[in-house]
């Protein structure tokens, strides 16, 4: 069966519409200086570079290893964030810790070079590092991932890890894992440079890959009853 224009011409034009917060650059790796535990709730702050800082007002949006945060307060360099239960559950910021490093990066301004791709912040989901190859200027990183996940991934294309807007280097479906190749520069300037296996990264995917998938498994079922 094939996929009319018009629909996916459609579905694109609902993607556009997606409200991109972020372009997946990791602007700073950030120590977190202070956790509190609340019912239903942790706060956290953070210590932000100067250049981070300049023009950073409290209810601005922050990347917070890939997950959108509002800024709740700034004290000279330390910002503060909420997390709310259900942020807790769904990504790797239930398990932050202070003296833990994050990945950090502000949202994106109007004409604001888009090195990565464009990200919003929303975590699809959590993946786990289930094997590393070490190898002369690079690291392999293996990553499973719940199967439901793997209709978006796909070789070649683009994922959201942390943060950063990264490229997915081999996807196996019937096996639930794909692989990321991270260059010396970006281990540096990110977590992945202490993930080890049996850590969790937060995921974001794709949004335009998400909305064509959709759309075409939904054409291809509607067609399949007519």
């Amino acid at each position: 069966m094939c996929v009319s224009i018009p629909e996916l011409a459609e579905s694109l034009h609902l993607g556009q519409a997606v409200r991109i917060m972020y372009t997946g650059i990791i602007q700073a790796l950030c120590p977190v200086v202070k956790v509190e535990e609340k019912t239903g709730l942790k706060s956290f702050c953070v210590e932000f570079p100067d250049h981070l800082i300049e023009g950073l007002q409290t209810g601005a949006s922050v990347s917070v290893d890939g997950t959108c945060f509002t800024v709740t307060s700034i004290a000279n360099n330390r910002v503060s964030f909420d997390a709310m239960q259900e942020t807790l559950q769904k990504t790797t910021i239930g398990s932050l810790h202070q003296g833990d490093s994050v990945n950090i990066e502000r949202s994106a301004k109007m004409g604001d070079e888009i090195g990565g791709h464009p990200m919003s912040g929303h975590v699809s989901t959590m993946a786990e590092i289930v094997a590393i190859d070490d190898q002369e200027n690079n690291k392999v990183m293996t990553f499973g991932v719940d199967p439901v996940w793997m209709r978006f991934l796909f070789s070649k294309g683009f994922v959201g890890l942390d943060g950063a807007s990264l490229t997915v280097v081999d996807a196996d479906k019937k096996q639930g894992t794909f692989q990321v190749w991270f260059i010396p520069e970006t281990l540096r300037l990110t977590r992945f440079g202490t993930r080890g296996i049996g850590d969790f990264v937060n995921l974001e995917i794709d949004p335009q890959t998400q909305v064509i998938v959709e759309t075409v498994e939904r054409v291809l079922s509607e067609n399949d009853k007519e």
